[in-house]
């Protein structure tokens, strides 16, 4: 059981980590800051080709952490396991688009799931065999950046769980259309 606790996404039964001390009341632009400290739609001709150093400088220590070093943030913990907001969440290393609100589901693990990428060309897979297991890992495909995992237990249509680091992503809320403000899909 601790196994799957430190793989990360793997136990879909665990229980919420307690928030780390001063993590509660953040502000939009404190949280967004702690992501990327650099516009990612800034235009960097070769992303592969930047050195650690330079990912240092665009990304927060935290995004620094899972997206260049496959890590894994404490379940319950990222801004955007529970957002419900219609949108995009692209990548917080390089703003490429990857997931979208309309496939993204509460898995009951305590991060951010969708049962399929926006474009499956946005996104990668390569096998992770860390923690004496086998997994595989997703990658944002343009700057390599490592997200999260995909598992085969998630929802129909796809039946997979891609279960995704929210620090390694940025949420791009979807522009209320006109007439519609504060009116509810029945």
């Amino acid at each position: 059981m601790a196994l799957l606790v430190l793989c990360g996404c793997g136990d879909q039964q665990g229980r919420p980590a307690p928030a780390p001390a001063g993590e509660t009341g953040k502000t939009e632009e404190a949280t967004e800051a702690a992501i990327v400290k650099q516009d990612p739609a800034e235009t960097v001709p070769h992303w592969a080709e930047l050195t650690e150093d330079q990912w240092r400088e665009r990304l927060s220590p935290e995004a620094f952490y899972v997206l260049r070093q496959k890590g894994t943030e404490s379940r319950y913990t990222g801004d955007y396991w529970n957002n419900k907001k219609p949108g995009s969440y692209v990548c917080a290393g390089c703003g490429t688009g990857l997931f979208s609100s309309r496939e993204k589901y509460d898995s009951g693990t305590g991060w951010p799931s969708f049962w399929a990428p926006a474009d499956e060309k946005s996104v990668a897979t390569a096998p992770d065999n860390s923690f004496f297991s086998r997994q595989t890992e997703v990658l944002c495909s343009k700057c390599d950046g490592h997200l999260g995992h995909v598992f085969e237990d998630g929802p129909a249509p796809s039946g997979l769980r891609y279960c995704i680091n929210a620090v390694s992503l940025k949420f791009v809320e979807a522009p209320v259309e006109e007439g519609k403000e504060g009116k509810s899909e029945p």
